[in-house]
């Protein structure tokens, strides 16, 4: 691979995007993250972080020059029709439902495409500093075509999606929070995904991939369809050796120090206290 590098330590897979000099998604690196997104499926991986490789950037956002060349050859273009998108889509979508938890480390400028990509993560850090996070493509005569007008809706709301989006807004780190874009501002926002990602990956997996597959598939059908995926995904997690076994340790904990079992986090930090 050429864009994209994938270091995994303690179960955690760090994948790093470096295309200088302004970091752009392009087809190459959209390709290269499709691999390793079925290298991510292996049971060793219990948690990945996607993070950017140029200081001030993760990914500034798709390369515009190649979606140009996309539209100045029309013909080509229409005998592709929507299958334009829809390789990405799907890209986005199986990165989604990977099992595990997927966090981004929004260290620097992430919008278009390159925030396309944070929707499609669990968490997401933004860095504090003097970084743009949104999609800004009405500003160049298209829309957000890798999900972003779908991802972006059902995160914040039809009313608050459409606003941002018609206005090709982009925010700060400190908007990005209080819009619910993000979940939190860092200093260094690729440590403090380091700590969450840890704290996870020691989690039982069935649990976090099923909680996963029951929000989002849920969040996508009627109520009554959701309580039943959320119910079979119940019932797989107690059928699981990791439920019986970190039940047991709940229950072994004296009555009074319950709820400091609740509140400590998982992973090396946890362990070290």
């Amino acid at each position: 691979m050429t864009l994209w590098t994938s270091v995994t330590d303690g179960g955690v897979a760090v994948a790093t995007y470096t295309n200088p000099p302004m970091n752009y998604l392009c087809a190459e690196g959209a390709r290269e993250l499709a691999t390793l997104i079925e290298e991510w499926r292996a049971p060793a991986i219990r948690a990945v972080i996607l993070t950017g490789g140029l200081s001030g950037t993760f990914i500034t956002h798709y390369s515009v020059e190649e979606l140009l060349q996309l539209a100045e050859e029309q013909a080509a273009l229409r005998v592709l029709g929507t299958s334009l998108t829809a390789g990405f889509h799907r890209m986005l979508t199986t990165l989604r439902d990977l099992p595990k938890a997927v966090l981004v480390a929004l260290n620097g400028d992430a919008m278009g495409g390159g925030f396309e990509l944070a929707l499609s993560c669990d968490l997401r850090i933004a860095q504090r500093g003097d970084h743009r996070f949104g999609l800004p493509e009405v500003k160049l005569g298209i829309l957000p075509g890798g999900s972003g007008t779908q991802r972006l809706a059902r995160l914040l709301g039809a009313g608050r999606a459409v606003e941002l989006i018609l206005r090709g807004r982009v925010v700060g780190p400190d908007e990005a929070l209080a819009l619910g874009l993000v979940h939190e501002v860092a200093d260094d926002a690729l440590a403090r995904a380091r700590v969450l990602a840890a704290e996870m990956a020691a989690l039982p997996p069935i649990a976090v991939g099923r909680a996963k597959h029951a929000v989002y598939h849920g969040s996508d059908t009627h109520l009554a369809a959701g309580l039943d995926l959320e119910g079979a995904a119940f019932l797989e997690t107690m059928l699981s050796d990791d439920a019986q076994a970190a039940m047991q340790a709940y229950v072994a904990v004296p009555l009074a120090e319950r709820r400091a079992w609740i509140e400590r986090p998982r992973g090396p930090a946890a362990r070290g206290r």
